[in-house]
């Protein structure tokens, strides 16, 4: 991470998502100590979910004096949660889009036990190494962002000493301690249960497991890279996958899903079926997306969006 950041221009701006609790805290701490000649460049991102009322405003009152003490700019954003109440990917996802709108570049404080956690709820939804191997250092963006975690091999409870005896004093979010959230359930209820049946350090064990699931998943993409499946008209050459691993033949066609957006995100069992019939192989069509169809003929699998019926309504008859 510090090789990518060598070469770097001056006057980038750096965004540090800035929640105001030990992690991020630490976080800003360590970025103004390496890098003073960038202080003025680094801009604190803090984000308001809206669901916590006069807490939140705290917590965003307290950012706010911390970066005036620390010199640093400080923006902060608040979300408008849906009547019905917010999930946490729905949180999660508002965050990052405020995040894109104010900085390329995005450092977070997520830590070793993020790592464990996340892990243990991707293992709940049936993830690939993909999944598995987040969150990552160095994330890539296609548009060029990119966010940066260095704090992934370090424990909660040790940035936490380590504040304490700097005499540093940090947000605690209640709702953390609540068991309202999955992640919060994992991080009261089953890490330390897990931690102790396995008699060592667990979460350590989890952030070496991700490091490697992230070297597998990059050689795999490197792989099917070299196979170019697909091609620039959108449609996928099986030839291209045959004889090849079925990890292979699934990412092939999520990359293709990806390609044509209209396809929509269709359902495990979905793509399971889709999956099952590219390896049959032979002539046969799939209704994907609201009004197309995914259509093969042994060769290629293409994207089709039937033509209208009947074409322009006639303008009724005065």
């Amino acid at each position: 991470m510090l090789a990518w950041t060598r070469g770097r221009r001056r006057d980038e701006t750096w965004g540090v998502g800035f929640s105001g609790g030990a992690d991020s805290l630490a976080l800003l701490l360590v970025l103004r100590a390496h890098w003073p000649d960038r202080r003025r460049h680094l801009l604190a991102l803090h984000f308001n979910h809206g669901l916590r009322g006069a807490a939140a405003r705290a917590d965003a009152d307290a950012c706010r004096r911390w970066c005036r003490a620390l010199g640093i700019r400080f923006r902060s954003g608040r979300w408008q949660p849906p009547a019905g109440g917010a999930s946490e990917a729905a949180a999660r996802t508002a965050r990052l889009a405020f995040f894109a709108r104010h900085a390329r570049i995005v450092w977070l404080g997520q830590q070793a036990d993020d790592v464990a956690e996340g892990m243990l709820m991707r293992l709940a939804r049936g993830s690939g190494t993909a999944g598995l191997a987040a969150p990552r250092p160095v994330q890539r963006f296609r548009d060029g962002r990119r966010f940066l975690r260095p704090l992934l091999g370090v424990r909660a409870a040790e940035l936490r000493q380590l504040l304490r005896a700097a005499g540093v004093t940090w947000c605690e979010d209640a709702s953390n301690a609540t068991g309202r959230y999955f992640r919060n359930r994992l991080r009261h209820q089953v890490l330390p249960r897990w931690e102790q049946a396995a008699g060592r350090d667990a979460v350590a064990g989890a952030t070496l497991s991700r490091q490697l699931l992230d070297e597998d998943d990059a050689a795999l993409t490197q792989w099917l890279d070299a196979l170019q499946p697909l091609r620039r008209d959108g449609c996928l050459d099986l030839a291209r996958l045959a004889g090849q691993p079925n990890a292979l033949w699934r990412r092939a066609l999520h990359r293709w899903l990806a390609r044509h957006p209209a396809a929509g995100e269709p359902s495990r069992q979905a793509f399971a079926v889709l999956l099952a019939a590219l390896q049959r192989g032979g002539a046969w069509r799939q209704s994907l997306g609201r009004a197309g169809f995914a259509v093969s003929d042994g060769r290629v699998l293409r994207y089709a969006v039937p033509p209208r019926q009947g074409g322009k309504k006639r303008r009724r008859a005065r």
